[in-house]
């Protein structure tokens, strides 16, 4: 039963009793019948405005849905290519830190060290034609520092 239907069963309940209106006792029980019925009509217009919010929110979530799938799809394509990539393992010479690069940063020719700041500059003509990624490769430690 809906908070206004038991509320018009409790006036009903009342008015059957047949009590005199004169008395103040009576007038209070009216009263809150009727703050009663005001308070479960404003319930229900809640829970009509609250159905129209849900309906809205999982529109919102169906189209955001959508947008991941689009976006975010084409970016897990690129990272895993990334992963398949190739990568370097290099020491700086100042910190003797070592830091797994990929083959776009060190074609670069140059970078900072992530750990001490030092410019570090890479000759291509020095690197193996291999990358060091293997089973003893530290890229997913090193990756997650960055």
């Amino acid at each position: 039963m809906k908070t206004t239907e038991r509320v018009s069963y409790v006036r009903g309940l009342a008015e059957g009793l047949e009590l005199d209106t004169d008395k103040k006792e009576v007038k209070v029980i009216n009263a809150i019948i009727d703050l009663l019925d005001d308070m479960a009509f404003s319930l229900s217009e809640m829970e009509g405005n609250l159905n129209d919010v849900i309906d809205q929110v999982d529109a919102i979530d169906e189209d955001l849905g959508s947008l991941e799938d689009d976006f975010y799809d084409e970016g897990e394509e690129e990272d895993s290519d990334e992963e398949d990539g190739c990568f370097y393992e290099v020491t700086c010479p100042n910190c003797n830190e070592t830091v797994c690069l990929s083959e776009d940063l060190v074609q670069k020719g140059q970078m900072k060290c992530p750990n001490c700041g030092e410019m570090l500059e890479f000759d291509l003509d020095d690197i193996d034609d291999e990358c060091c990624c293997d089973s003893e490769c530290s890229c997913d430690e090193n990756s997650d520092d960055e």
